[in-house]
């Protein structure tokens, strides 16, 4: 499975500490982020550029996330919006899904819980985008903070030693790490017991990655070296 291709995201959030945070953590997961401060600006800043997903604050100065959401949706029917908000009554969930809002999402938002909304949008999107789900430059998203692995087909809870071990292969240099690497980052002995248990490990974490991803050898196994990620991951 090759990278797919990266979703124009426009965030408008108000609070300009959350909205670098938010700008960041997209980003870093291979989007293109343009990020505003209020409704007013997008109509202008959007000029000749085609957004896939809107991310947008309910409580916004001036013109409110509601309003928002009903004109993108008006004129651009097959856009993904997620709206966040810090309101928590049904009534206000309400509001937002009738505007044309696909995700409700309250804040403080997990930025886990916003990649895997991006992802699920991205499904939506993908038929329109040629048939490839479009999840940036990866194709996971690991949280080492809440120990999920996000994928195109589902999130996936991992160990800590699977965490430990996926991450030191997603920044290895070229996804490859020699055996004995890995066993000290598993604080483990090369013995012939520890070399079982090792193998055991990745054929684990190969399933978990084989079900988040779909991809058929997500890691292979070096003879005489190690083990290699075959596929691209974004950690955070």
């Amino acid at each position: 499975m090759s990278p797919s291709p990266s979703l124009n995201i426009v965030l408008v959030e108000d609070h300009d500490l959350l909205r670098t945070v938010t700008q960041s953590v997209l980003t870093q997961a291979g989007h293109k982020v343009l990020a505003l401060s209020c409704a007013e600006e997008v109509d202008e800043a959007i000029s000749g550029m085609s957004p896939d997903l809107y991310i947008l604050d309910l409580n916004l100065p001036g013109e409110d996330g509601i309003s928002l959401a009903r004109r993108i949706r008006h004129s651009h029917p097959r856009v993904g919006i997620i709206m966040t908000t810090v309101r928590s009554e049904v009534a206000d969930r309400l509001d937002g899904y009738e505007s044309g809002a696909d995700i409700y999402l309250p804040k403080p938002t997990d930025p886990t819980e916003l990649l895997a909304a991006v992802i699920a949008l991205a499904r939506r999107l993908g038929p329109e985008q040629g048939g490839e789900i479009p999840l940036g430059n990866s194709v996971l998203l690991l949280s080492i903070q809440t120990m999920r692995l996000v994928g195109v087909r589902q999130q996936v809870l991992l160990t800590f030693s699977e965490v430990q071990l996926l991450s030191g292969l997603a920044r290895a240099a070229g996804g490859m790490l020699e055996r004995s690497q890995i066993a000290s980052i598993l604080e483990m002995d090369m013995d012939a017991k520890s070399t079982a248990s090792l193998e055991m490990r990745v054929a684990r974490l190969r399933r978990k990655l084989t079900q988040a991803s779909g991809h058929d050898t997500p890691v292979r196994a070096v003879r005489g070296i190690g083990y290699k990620l075959c596929v691209p991951i974004t950690v955070i």
